[in-house]
């Protein structure tokens, strides 16, 4: 991790995703700090905004990904991962609700996806993984997963 004292651009390939663990992680809708997953806390301790009513959910995926010379895992937040989901982490979260396998499938979908990455090292000094902080698909024809899923589900597009 030393070699990714400021922010670094590689190539990569996806090789996996912890869907195991929670995608996602509910958050204040104003300040966006993490809030506890049970509905139960009404204000967010930090801004006073009345959680109970006005959260959200951001994404927060460990992925692995392999470049020329090593394999890393990487923690993916909301921004970035918005890339590979191709949605958000609310919209995610409940097509998850109706089809219990969306996460694992998501993975399978996104493995060998190839990537350019910029990683840069966590400024909580207590995190373990490096943060992709922009993540831009190689391949042209790149879909996001919520696409494939969408087509593997058999889910129409919503009209307006």
């Amino acid at each position: 991790m030393e070699e990714y004292e400021k922010a670094t651009t590689v190539m990569c390939t996806v090789i996996g995703m912890d869907y195991a663990n929670n995608l996602s992680y509910r958050a204040c809708s104003l300040c966006e700090r993490t809030l506890p997953d049970t509905l139960n806390d009404t204000l967010c301790k930090f801004c006073h905004n009345n959680a109970a009513s006005s959260s959200k959910r951001l994404f927060r995926i460990l992925v692995s990904i392999a470049t020329d010379t090593k394999v890393l895992n990487v923690m993916c937040f909301d921004r970035a991962a918005r890339v590979l989901f191709g949605c958000s982490a609310d919209d995610f979260f409940h097509f998850s609700k109706l089809h219990p396998f969306a996460a694992s499938n998501a993975a399978k979908i996104l493995e060998g996806e190839m990537f350019r990455m910029t990683l840069s090292r966590p400024k909580n000094g207590n995190a373990q993984h490096l943060r992709a902080v922009s993540i831009v698909p190689l391949r042209s024809g790149f879909k996001p997963a919520i696409e494939s899923l969408k087509e593997f589900y058999g889910v129409k597009p919503a009209t307006s």
